[in-house]
């Protein structure tokens, strides 16, 4: 059962936030907006920890490292360690390690800063070159595109290469004045000039960004919640991992999408998406209301 910010909880939904022990937190759109933290996010992530409820940071956004993320957060003002981010291109990482062992040579669409993570991972970073065959192909979120490599990995994409995508995002949440292309857009690039989508995208919604978290922190699914600002990954993420799903209107989706897509869900036997398990105004809310729970 979805629930709005401006209705009241109902004891059903205070029960199930009264069991969430942590919290997945999105970031851009959720704890900040490009390069502007929320005006509320230090004394949520204080309240939280003084309500003994722990959070780590997810998310679908891999143009920059786990370290770069790091210290963008330290900027903020927000402390964190490696052990609270997990990034699709960690991620990508762990799925090319998994299910291509043998993977050695990549071509990333990708940034810098994300190639770096790759190879400090133990890939090798391959040349925009036709004789430089990787073994796998990488597309993620990458604010250097180059018109050339965008074609050189469509090259790859029609030679039948394996084809790993970091996110589906189409956009990027952003507090400028212009549209961020993500990778979901740029995957559709490639799928129109070769008929080739993407084999695995393992950003969220894959459920496997959440049960990450499950067992690192060692938490059942209910005890989780997956908060973000977008149903067709964030909330979606939770439906497919079986956590709790927390939508906040501070980023991309507002409130008349996400009541469309409960009408759908109540009336369509096949929903393309489900609807959140709670809409929140914005972090500061849900952290009332998790409060609010707890008494």
């Amino acid at each position: 059962m979805t629930e709005n910010h401006n209705k009241s909880i109902s004891p059903e939904l205070r029960e199930k936030l009264a069991k969430i022990k942590h919290l997945a937190l999105d970031m851009d759109g959720t704890i900040y907006l490009g390069s502007t933290l929320f005006p509320f996010t230090k004394k949520f992530l204080a309240d939280m920890t003084e309500a003994g409820i722990t959070y780590s940071f997810l998310t679908n956004n891999p143009s920059i490292s786990v370290s770069d993320y790091l210290k963008k957060l330290e900027k903020l003002g927000i402390e964190a360690t490696e052990d609270n981010m997990y990034t699709t291109s960690l991620a990508a990482i762990d799925y090319i390690k998994s299910h291509y062992p043998e993977a050695k040579r990549l071509f990333i669409l990708g940034t810098p800063s994300m190639t770096t993570q790759f190879e400090e991972a133990g890939f090798i970073s391959c040349a925009d070159d036709p004789d430089d065959v990787p073994d796998v192909l990488v597309v993620a979120f990458d604010k250097t595109l180059a018109y050339d490599r965008l074609c050189r990995a469509s090259w790859w994409a029609s030679q039948g290469i394996p084809y790993v995508a970091t996110n589906p995002d189409k956009v990027c949440p952003t507090d400028q004045r212009t549209v961020l292309v993500d990778c979901g857009s740029m995957c559709k690039c490639i799928e129109y000039a070769t008929g080739r989508q993407p084999d695995v995208c393992v950003g969220k919604p894959d459920p496997n960004m959440l049960r990450g978290v499950f067992e690192r922190y060692g938490y059942q699914p209910d005890e989780v919640a997956m908060v973000g600002d977008r149903i067709y990954t964030d909330t979606a993420t939770a439906h497919n991992a079986g956590a709790f799903g927390v939508l906040v209107l501070s980023g991309e989706t507002t409130l008349e999408v996400a009541e469309k897509v409960a009408e759908d869900a109540r009336t369509n036997p096949a929903p393309e998406f489900f609807p959140p398990d709670l809409i929140a105004r914005d972090v500061k809310e849900l952290g009332e209301l998790l409060i609010e729970s707890r008494k």
